[in-house]
């Protein structure tokens, strides 16, 4: 991850200066500085056809496009998700917004106020990376103040306090930093960012260094933590679980353009290209006519109307499927026989019991494909086993398999 300031100083080192609060030399979880007058607040941020382009050094090189001509607003108390896979541009487009990174073309805006020309520090925007760097020299309280310096002692006091709380470490302002988890780190930084009060915390995979168990903890708690401060924010993730549990809406790119914008459960049922079902985690699709694909998932869009083109996929989700049956020996062998409407005979390779569930890993000749190439997907078993859940069947069993709403949507051909 490209820092784009240097790491606080080491432990023993000279404390920076406060007149560096606001410079280039502050740490990777920049504390906002205080904004210059802006007009009435309400219009929030306004991002208007940028474009962010990286010199290739040479005249024969023309260089890379990282943002295409991306257009988004995110109104005030919002929180959106920047979500995509590594170098699809979200990064470059959240450092234009911080000013760390000059637009080519277009504009970034606030309240209605152009900020091109206006340095990082004079846009009163908090930023937080992937390392939230803090000050080995300073305990927890002394790291959280250091963006309010300006504050007096008893305003600080009670700005950290409060602070220590909405991220869960209320009376950790004495501990040092070295004696901190990952995790604590990481929500030390936050509360860093959060104390000036910034108006809007922009925020690049803050949570991508930690391990999956505690990366889903506290995405909840910063989720959390936004809320209680009504904090504005953009949410920087290559991870769509991420994505959906801290943002109240989520922007998908893919090679420096937007492909779709809409709160994660819309996004979810709703895919709006297969590009996008792809990168949401949805493995398989399979053609399908549209009537009976929308009245399958009772699908909806977002303006209640169900998808009405020519061509569609019904897109296979993670834990799409659903084992509806097992299969007599007269099924053919490595075929797509169905029991019913809308089922299929699959193989079982073997099982899991996950998240509550057993889940049935099975290669399934879906209809248009080539028998000889089944696609191998993850079907949930029934409930009606011991404890209500039933045991998977042994890998080589045929087994019927259904696609589960709550795990496929329709898509556009």
């Amino acid at each position: 991850m490209v820092q784009a300031e240097p790491a606080p100083a080491r432990a023993g080192a000279p404390e920076p200066s406060r007149t560096d609060a606001a410079s280039d030399t502050a740490p990777a979880s920049v504390p906002a500085s205080v904004p210059d007058p802006v007009p009435a607040e309400g219009a929030g941020l306004a991002v208007r056809d940028v474009v962010v382009r990286y010199d290739g050094g040479t005249r024969t090189d023309p260089g890379t496009t990282a943002v295409a001509g991306v257009t988004l607003d995110v109104a005030p108390g919002e929180v959106l998700a920047l979500l995509g896979p590594s170098g699809c541009g979200k990064s470059s487009l959240l450092r234009a917004v911080a000013g760390l990174e000059p637009v080519a073309s277009g504009s970034v805006a606030w309240d209605g106020r152009d900020l091109t020309g206006v340095p990082v520090h004079r846009r009163g925007f908090g930023l937080m990376f992937q390392e939230g760097q803090l000050f080995p020299h300073r305990d927890v309280a002394g790291n959280v103040a250091y963006g309010i310096a300006g504050l007096t002692r008893a305003e600080r006091d009670a700005r950290v306090t409060e602070l220590l709380d909405v991220v869960g470490l209320a009376g950790y302002g004495r501990r040092a930093v070295a004696t901190l988890s990952g995790g604590e780190r990481q929500r030390v930084a936050l509360a860093r960012s959060l104390a000036p009060r910034p108006r809007l915390l922009l925020l690049d995979e803050p949570l991508s260094a930690l391990d999956r168990g505690l990366r889903e903890r506290l995405a909840l708690d910063l989720r959390e933590a936004l809320r209680a401060t009504g904090t504005t924010a953009v949410f920087v993730t290559h991870d769509h679980d991420e994505a959906f549990t801290v943002a109240d809406r989520v922007a998908v790119m893919d090679a420096g353009r937007l492909l779709q914008v809409a709160p994660p459960e819309d996004l979810w049922r709703t895919p709006a290209s297969r590009r996008v079902a792809e990168f949401l985690g949805y493995q398989a699709f399979v053609p399908t006519e549209p009537s009976a694909a929308g009245r399958s998932l009772d699908r909806r869009g977002a303006d209640d109307s169900a998808y009405d083109g020519s061509d569609e996929l019904l897109a296979i989700g993670p834990r799409g499927l659903r084992v509806v049956g097992t299969s007599g020996a007269s099924d053919a062998q490595g075929g797509s026989a169905s029991s019913g409407p809308g089922t299929w005979v699959a193989t079982v390779v073997g099982s899991v019991f996950r998240r509550g569930a057993a889940e049935i890993t099975v290669d399934v000749v879906l209809p248009g494909a080539d028998p000889g190439a089944p696609a191998r997907l993850v079907a949930l078993a029934g409930t009606g086993g011991p404890g209500g859940v039933d045991e998977g069947p042994e890998p080589g069993a045929r087994v019927h398999v259904a696609p589960d709403p709550a795990g496929c949507a329709v898509v556009p051909g």
